[in-house]
């Protein structure tokens, strides 16, 4: 394989892995870019001392993995050290997922530990 098409191929794979569905630690550049160009997009307060989003934590993983939510961007956002996002959001527990469509936040929930209960929140970001 010559290195150009190596080169190539390692573009395309950073491309794509931006260009898709993740679960991504928390960023604060990177949430702002994808609110203000209207990308769906869900928030997950989550601490690993809480076993509530120790709960959720698999469900999310597999519904982003789910082809329904390959245009959603998860960003996962540790609730103990994004106090001033907390704030911001006004989140006042951890286990609480805030979803965004278009740059507006359309929906929250806090507590869910149900697949279908965090599935059809997620929607709220695709509708």
């Amino acid at each position: 394989m010559s290195q150009v098409f190596r080169v190539l191929l390692v573009c395309l794979a950073i491309l794509a892995s931006d260009a898709f569905a993740a679960e991504a630690p928390f960023e604060t550049a990177r949430f702002q870019k994808l609110l203000s160009s209207g990308q769906p997009v869900a928030i997950d307060f989550h601490a690993s001392w809480c076993p509530t989003c120790r709960a959720q934590a698999p469900l999310l993983q597999a519904l982003m993995k789910q082809p329904e939510f390959h245009d959603l961007t998860l960003l996962v956002a540790d609730f103990d050290t994004e106090t001033k996002l907390r704030k911001d959001l006004n989140v006042g527990a951890q286990s609480t997922v805030v979803v965004f469509r278009h740059g507006v936040e359309v929906a929250r929930s806090t507590g869910d530990t149900s697949e279908a209960g965090l599935a059809r929140l997620l929607r709220t970001a695709l509708r």
